[in-house]
């Protein structure tokens, strides 16, 4: 499928989902960051022409990664009349938490609260606009490497670009016009104060992932595997205890 059919079918996807709903919804919800996957999935969402709620929800942000998500804020708005547009500064909510749990400090449980407390902003966001929340996961990030926070960014209602891999995401930013500044940005999480990149935390580039993702005889596959096998509990069901009968 070219680029402009994949737009236009991920689009349509995401209108014929709500559309199908048993109690329809009446807005998409979705946290952008100023990276590529949420500028495009936002991007794609506001297509449909249902009501879409973006919200930047910084915590201890880098200013450059903050003042990306609203140049897209704003390039959404003027784009498209169906898109609302939030800033939830999230700093305070997280100091209290961080604060709370200080004798439980630990780094990377508190760059993944960060990822839960902005998934449970979307929650309320939604539930107060009878919305559902939409994902910005890649392929070769959320059934890859499990390159997401679980319960976090992990936990949406639809994921529309999840069957494209990164390489696939940029090439829709690049179709659907999204700034260059945010196609051209190296990827990160946002997660962390050294504002540390995606491909930085993985050791491999996303392109070599993808490679090894889909070439058993990779030079890249070991590493591939080893990532995968750190984070398949976030990819496996949850495992339930079956009592016997």
């Amino acid at each position: 499928m070219i680029v402009n059919e994949k737009v236009n079918f991920i689009s349509n996807w995401i209108k014929a989902y709500v559309d199908n709903m048993p109690s329809k919804a009446q807005s998409l919800v979705i946290g952008i960051s100023g990276g590529i996957d949420s500028s495009v999935s936002s991007t794609l969402s506001a297509m449909t022409g249902l009501k879409t709620i973006v919200l930047s929800m910084p915590i201890k942000q880098k200013s450059f990664q903050h003042d990306l998500s609203l140049k897209h804020q704003e390039w959404l708005t003027k784009k498209f009349k169906n898109v609302e547009a939030h800033t939830i500064n999230l700093d305070e909510l997280f100091r209290a938490f961080s604060h709370s749990l200080s004798k439980f400090d630990n780094e990377h449980g508190f760059a993944n609260s960060r990822a839960r407390l902005r998934m449970t902003t979307l929650y309320q966001v939604a539930a107060a606009n009878k919305g559902i929340v939409v994902g910005t996961g890649n392929k070769v990030e959320d059934f890859g490497v499990g390159f997401y926070t679980k319960y976090g960014d992990g936990g949406v209602d639809i994921s529309p670009i999840a069957d494209c891999n990164k390489t696939e995401v940029w090439e829709l930013g690049k179709e659907l016009n999204i700034l260059d500044e945010i196609i051209n940005a190296a990827p990160t999480d946002g997660l962390w104060d050294d504002g540390r990149t995606d491909e930085g935390q993985l050791g491999l580039k996303y392109d070599e992932l993808e490679e090894a993702m889909n070439n058993p005889n990779s030079t890249n596959r070991a590493e591939y595997e080893k990532i995968r096998k750190q984070n398949l509990h976030k990819m496996d069901p949850i495992p339930v205890c079956k009592i016997p009968n």
